[in-house]
């Protein structure tokens, strides 16, 4: 009986402790009835695992770029917190290829403070982690490096574990952009991402999450020839088809995002879709950032049925001056996308945010289904 008692009781407290979190999200999430995947608008965070430097960190660039120093004054929650309480669906992460481990894993700026007298802080990596092989989760070796995940198996994990729980959530995007290169000369030196680097996303990838929790393009394309052809002609799946799902794009195009399509036409067997050209066998999704200066193309894509990720914002400039021009506009376009660095205000500077009306999680495309 006290067992039986115990369990009720935890249960209990799951249901009202999901109410306290989501409110109406979930409801907004279920009232989309009818529609397809490209019919749905939701909040992306941009850079979703950066964390703003350390001060000492900070001022050291600061002496380097004040203005660059301003652009990542920002930070994120951490992804389960995003994903539950602020209600974003689409998640960006930056992966550097580190196959043997340790890589990035004694950052210069720190050193360089030592150097010229001053403390650097506590070390930001107290377990090691970066010194283990996998993929890493780094806005810029050496100097931006403070991150909610190190490694992409972490960050994977904690999607996986979170989706696993909400099992009707519409699907959530993640956008991923390979780095080859560093700001800081004398640093670290990413390595390229080759085949086997590429094929390693995709296998970190599964070794997370079953085939059955991802929308890949194979999925998409069906027995078409080509993705295209499929989007212009059938579309995206039914929203209902979908939910629980998980998708990958690959932020990077020209010659990385080739890599990553070469010897698979169209994506075939391959789950990221790629960003390529508008008339490329495998065009499915764009990435276009300028919401404002692109705002026709971006309509005119969306209305061919393509989906489309832009930015409400950008370097904190918006939040620093409260300016919600690019965001409205980012709202009005019929991006299904829309990412953001502030899902939430940052006091320091304004009270400028991205969030629909009472925290809806999805709504209705205004372009496709107002």
């Amino acid at each position: 009986m006290l067992l039986q008692t115990s369990i009720i009781l935890r249960l209990l407290s799951a249901i009202l402790g999901l109410a306290a979190l989501t409110g109406n999200q979930s409801l907004a999430e279920s009232s989309l009835d009818g529609l397809k995947l490209n019919e749905i608008q939701v909040i992306g965070t941009h850079n979703s695992y950066h964390l703003e430097p350390s001060k000492p960190v900070m001022a050291l660039i600061k002496t380097v770029n004040a203005e660059a120093a301003e652009s990542i004054a920002y930070s994120h929650k951490p992804m389960t917190e995003q994903l539950e309480r602020l209600g974003i669906r689409q998640l960006e992460w930056d992966l550097y290829a580190d196959p043997k481990g340790g890589l990035f894993a004694d950052p210069a700026a720190p050193k360089l403070i030592a150097a010229q007298g001053g403390d650097p802080g506590p070390t930001h990596d107290p377990e090691g982690v970066l010194k283990k092989p996998g993929l890493k989760i780094i806005h810029a070796p050496d100097v931006d490096y403070l991150t909610t995940s190190f490694t992409f198996q972490h960050a994977l994990t904690e999607l996986h574990d979170w989706s696993e729980a909400h099992p009707d959530h519409v699907p959530v995007m993640v956008l991923v952009e390979v780095k080859e290169s560093s700001v800081f000369p004398g640093g670290a030196t990413p390595l390229k991402f080759d085949a086997e680097q590429f094929n390693g996303i995709d296998e970190e990838i599964l070794a997370v999450f079953d085939n059955n929790d991802i929308l890949s393009p194979d999925d998409v394309r069906g027995d078409a020839e080509t993705l295209r052809e499929t989007i212009l002609s059938k579309g995206w799946p039914l929203l209902d088809s979908v939910r629980g799902k998980v998708l990958f794009a690959l932020d990077n195009g020209g010659a990385v995002g080739d890599r990553y399509l070469a010897g698979h036409p169209s994506l075939r067997d391959r789950l990221l879709f790629a960003s390529v050209d508008e008339d490329d066998p495998a065009a499915a999704w764009f990435r276009i950032n300028e919401s404002v200066k692109d705002f026709d193309r971006i309509q005119r894509l969306v209305k061919a049925g393509f989906l489309i990720r832009t930015r409400a914002d950008a370097g904190t400039e918006q939040a620093r001056k409260n300016d919600r021009s690019q965001r409205d506009k980012a709202f009005a376009s019929g991006a299904q996308f829309i990412s953001t660095d502030y899902p939430e205000p940052d006091p320091r500077f304004s009270d400028y945010s991205v969030r629909f009306k009472d925290g809806t999680v999805a709504r209705r495309n205004p372009l496709k289904r107002p």
